[in-house]
């Protein structure tokens, strides 16, 4: 009994070692034998569950906005803090299984905001929403920007899934609370009222005129939506002023937004901030949703020589979404059989792989889906299971040991490129019990969704020159 403890003992010391010495990401190799498990540090993730039900407000940490030196390109590198929720919105739930829920339950409409905003049809008239969305799920991440001159500090939620940027403004017809003062146009010399002719208001995708004045209206599909005056306003980064970007005067506002002043949106057209920037790249790094640190959102730097690069592509039927090139999945280092159309944009504009960083679980099509959790459930036989949560039909109970031995989960993109997911990135806890799921979930859309704890702990670069979506680790 003895001699197979130790034996025991020695197998999780020598596959510990093994992890700990290999790439986590690989680009053209060939899978190894040595690279079909990984080690999951259950009690760190217990951790940041406790930390995070017990923390108080005064623990909630205070953004700040920095400016590096300039490039070689024409605008300067700009980078601002980027916070997860938990850092400036504290849970009003009982323990943290009832956060889990909570947070499910607003990413299942989000889910929802996806994909009814792509029927590619192209509402022409101004619509006043008949019904008040209480859950949004517009995005888990926060950035701090100056809007205004003179200029105020404003807590952002980033969305890749937006393109119109918009903050609440006085006065207010409907606004619901968050965390800074809301926004006053009278106080702010840079603000200028755009006109109904004007290229920005003819770029929205709903728009009305008054007295010559541009409205706008944003509408999400689960009833949440954002009306106002649509504006120019100057933004600052740091020390670097950016000014006339088109930006909502939100003066009639409904959503679970949390705190936020506004949406900044990150998406591929033309009214989103890169495109107002003329920015050639962005990347993010997304820390744990449970933390209290923070990271950058970064305009214009370099992208990490390590990245592992996936094509960005951009379907013909929509400019927002940011379509990735992912052609399979592997487990425990084998390549999972999924049908090469489950995958790919129809000539419909229907179908393909969009990444998104408001969404928090990624969704798979069923035809890939059942078969990447299948294969996940064949090599996890000798862990313990258990009862599945929401969305998630695959868990386990962690709760009697701090480690725990799990298969390889890898992305794999066009050309072979491997990217290499750390246990943290498809086993999340459900609860400070020990209970994880896998983090995957099933879609009957024709979409697939990759989502941001996929992404976090990894530095996701927008290449909007060449094309192409680079991933480094640990580069937050």
């Amino acid at each position: 009994m003895e001699k197979m403890k130790f034996l025991h003992t020695l197998y999780a010391l020598l596959t510990l070692s093994l992890y700990i010495h290999t790439p986590i990401i690989f680009a053209n190799n060939s899978p190894q034998s040595d690279s079909t498990t990984s080690i999951l540090d259950v009690s760190s993730s217990l951790q940041r569950t406790l930390q995070l039900v017990l923390s108080s407000d005064s623990d909630r940490q205070q953004g700040t906005v920095k400016r590096h030196g300039r490039s070689s390109l024409n605008l300067s590198t700009i980078s601002l803090s980027l916070h997860p929720r938990s850092s400036l919105h504290k849970p009003l739930h009982k323990d943290y299984a009832a956060l889990t829920l909570s947070r499910l339950n607003r990413d299942s409409t989000r889910l929802q905001s996806i994909y009814s905003s792509l029927q590619f049809n192209n509402p022409k008239s101004f619509q006043t929403p008949l019904t008040s969305g209480v859950r949004l799920g517009s995005g888990e991440y926060f950035c701090r920007i100056g809007i205004g001159t003179p200029p105020r500090d404003y807590y952002m939620v980033i969305d890749t899934g937006s393109d119109v940027n918009w903050l609440q403004c006085k006065s207010c017809v409907n606004c619901y609370q968050q965390t800074d003062p809301i926004f006053d146009p009278i106080n702010s010399s840079s603000y200028r009222q755009l006109s109904c002719g004007s290229t920005q208001c003819l770029a929205l995708q709903v728009s009305a005129c008054r007295v010559n004045s541009c409205l706008y209206q944003v509408s999400y599909g689960d009833g949440s939506f954002t009306v106002g005056n649509f504006a120019t306003e100057t933004l600052l980064f740091g020390k670097s002023s950016i000014p006339n970007v088109p930006i909502g005067c939100g003066h009639n506002n409904q959503g679970l937004f949390v705190s936020a002043a506004g949406i900044i949106g990150l998406g591929g057209g033309t009214l989103s901030l890169p495109s107002q920037l003329k920015a050639k790249s962005f990347s993010y790094c997304l820390v744990d949703r449970d933390s209290s640190g923070s990271s950058t959102l970064e305009f214009n730097s370099v992208t990490p020589v390590d990245s592992v690069f996936a094509p960005l592509i951009r379907n013909p039927k929509t400019r927002t979404y940011t379509y990735i090139g992912l052609t399979g999945i592997s487990v425990g280092a084998r390549p999972v059989t999924i049908p090469p159309t489950v995958f790919k944009i129809d000539n419909t504009g229907r179908g393909g792989t969009i990444i998104d960083c408001g969404t928090a679980v990624t969704r798979l099509q069923v035809g890939a889906y059942n078969p990447v959790r299948d294969a996940f459930r064949q090599l996890t036989q000798n862990l313990t299971s258990a009862d599945g949560v929401s969305i998630f039909d695959t868990c386990y109970d962690f709760s009697s040991t701090p480690t725990v031995i799990v298969p390889t989960v890898w992305l794999v993109f066009e050309g072979g490129k491997i990217l290499r997911l750390k246990p943290d990135n498809y086993l999340v806890p459900v609860n400070s019990g020990g209970k994880f799921c896998f983090a995957f979930a099933p879609t009957d859309r024709p979409l697939s969704i990759l989502g941001n704890i996929q992404q976090q702990g990894t530095r996701v670069s927008y290449d909007l020159v060449n094309s192409v979506i680079g991933f480094s680790p640990n580069k937050c």
